[in-house]
């Protein structure tokens, strides 16, 4: 049974990163001169969420693993510039120390975080997804989900390239209408456009829009891969040399970049609380970390929604 209500499906990893890149570690420390801007900023951005959109359901999803095996499998590239020289991923030092508090507040309010062992982020909103009824709306900045959006559901992006105050809501019209192409093929288009951040080289000499007019023409990287292979199929000069060029790649390309949809998750609690669970336990960590202003905007918005 559809909700009124939304659930918001929080991208925590795509949050906080934002959060302590926007905020100075000058302008948000606790008294022993740790910074809190991460923590700060992730829960002004929650608050915000919870006020705008209404919501009365909420789960944070975090990187149990932020570069799978395998992805690295299929492809060695994926995220390897991202790889820090004793292991694991390149994270500002004072960052990583921020996500065990942020992970203590969201606790203590009451607000739920899940993760997979051997999944993203990114996989676990997938699965929460299609698996949780609608309305559903999944916040991040990141581009790759772009390919989540279900108008029938409905499944909406609220992408945050411009902060939480200025919102993308992202339909699949909004897809067409930024790439070309519509929502369900967007991870295709993606793999062949490529995408340096995450370590997907794509088709050399292949841009947005003609990866757009291939999607388009074939349906996708599948469709493409048969065209190569029938000779009455037309290519404009010199694209046909580019894809199967780059066939190797395209044969694995749209695993990687497609959202798993089907991680093992257990029953979790979604329903966003009217006041923090352990209030006893926020008060402290709010007073340890220096963080009563940003706690008290997110318990405000927990009541204001309940008394709406």
């Amino acid at each position: 049974m559809a909700h009124r209500s939304p659930i918001l499906l929080i991208d925590a990893p795509s949050l906080y990163f934002r959060a302590y890149f926007g905020i100075p570690e000058s302008a948000a420390r606790a008294e022993d001169g740790t910074p809190v801007n991460a923590v700060r900023g992730f829960l002004d951005m929650i608050a915000t969420l919870i006020r705008g959109r209404g919501a009365d359901r909420m789960i944070c999803a975090m990187d149990y693993d932020w570069r799978p095996a395998w992805r690295v499998e299929l492809l060695p590239s994926y995220k390897a510039h991202r790889v820090a020289p004793q292991g694991g991923e390149v994270v500002p030092d004072t960052l990583s120390p921020q996500v065990p508090m942020l992970l203590e507040v969201l606790a203590a309010v009451g607000i739920t975080v899940v993760g997979a062992t051997g999944y993203e982020a990114d996989d676990v909103l997938g699965t929460l997804s299609v698996t949780q009824p609608g309305p559903v709306e999944v916040v991040s900045g990141d581009r790759d989900l772009f390919q989540l959006i279900d108008d029938a559901r409905p499944v909406r992006l609220l992408y945050v390239g411009r902060g939480v105050s200025k919102l993308d809501d992202c339909d699949d019209a909004a897809v067409r209408a930024r790439y070309g192409v519509p929502a369900d093929r967007y991870a295709d288009f993606a793999a062949l456009r490529g995408d340096p951040s995450d370590g997907l080289p794509g088709v050399p000499g292949v841009g947005e829009k003609t990866a757009a007019r291939l999607i388009e023409r074939y349906g996708s990287i599948a469709g493409i891969l048969a065209a190569l292979d029938d000779s009455d199929s037309s290519f404009a000069p010199g694209l046909r040399a580019k894809l199967a060029g780059a066939r190797d790649y395209l044969a694995v390309a749209p695993t990687v970049v497609r959202v798993a949809l089907d991680v093992p998750l257990p029953e979790l609690p979604t329903a966003l609380p009217t006041a923090p669970v352990d209030p006893d336990r926020l008060l402290e960590l709010a007073g340890t970390w220096n963080l009563a202003g940003s706690a008290r905007r997110l318990v405000d918005a927990l009541a204001a929604r309940a008394d709406a």
